[in-house]
């Protein structure tokens, strides 16, 4: 098993991902830190993967008439961190020392708004079909970086955090295998 790291720099970009800034972000409230991170799962079209859909709804790029359900997308102002597409590809959206907009209604730990304390991370997928191995191994390394730079307590799924509204990041994630290589992430 690869034990590669993607560090991030004082401003929490990092230099292995592809840089697509999104402007639905905003500073992190006085005091939080990054302690926990949030893996979810984005198809658009739903269940189709490839394009770029996903880049045009994180920087309000996207056009309504594209496919049934983006006019309601395009009036969503989303982010997340970061982007694993299936062929492993890293793209970054918003800072790490930035509050991205991932998580919505959210709780973790007795604390309300996830955002506050929280990295995104989005894998191209759905809850229907398996994630690519090269996902987990870009995953892995984003989380060796992000474990360096930060506190962290816990990796959770957007299930965990908002288990009434969101099944992400699905039955196919391999919560075992990221819990194998990173046991000090998984939650109490």
């Amino acid at each position: 098993m690869t034990t590669e790291i993607l560090p991030l720099d004082r401003e929490g970009i990092c230099p292995a991902a592809r840089q697509v800034p999104s402007p639905n972000h905003d500073a992190r409230p006085d005091g939080d830190t990054v302690r926990v991170v949030v893996v979810h799962n984005i198809s658009l079209p739903p269940g189709q993967f490839g394009g770029d859909d996903i880049e045009r709804l994180f920087t309000n790029r996207i056009d309504p008439a594209a496919a049934p359900g983006y006019d309601e997308l395009a009036r969503l102002r989303v982010s997340a961190h970061f982007l694993i597409r299936r062929d492993g590809e890293l793209v970054q959206f918003v800072p790490t020392e930035q509050r991205a907009w991932h998580a919505g209604v959210s709780h973790w730990c007795g604390r309300e708004r996830c955002n506050d304390f929280s990295v995104g991370i989005e894998l191209e997928g759905s809850d229907f079909a398996p994630f690519e191995a090269v996902q987990y191994t870009r995953l892995l390394a984003l989380l060796r970086g992000l474990a360096e730079r930060y506190p962290l307590a816990a990796i959770v799924g957007h299930s965990e955090i908002a288990p009434d509204r969101k099944t992400d990041p699905g039955p196919f994630f391999d919560w075992a295998q990221v819990h194998a290589a990173l046991p000090q992430l998984r939650p109490a």
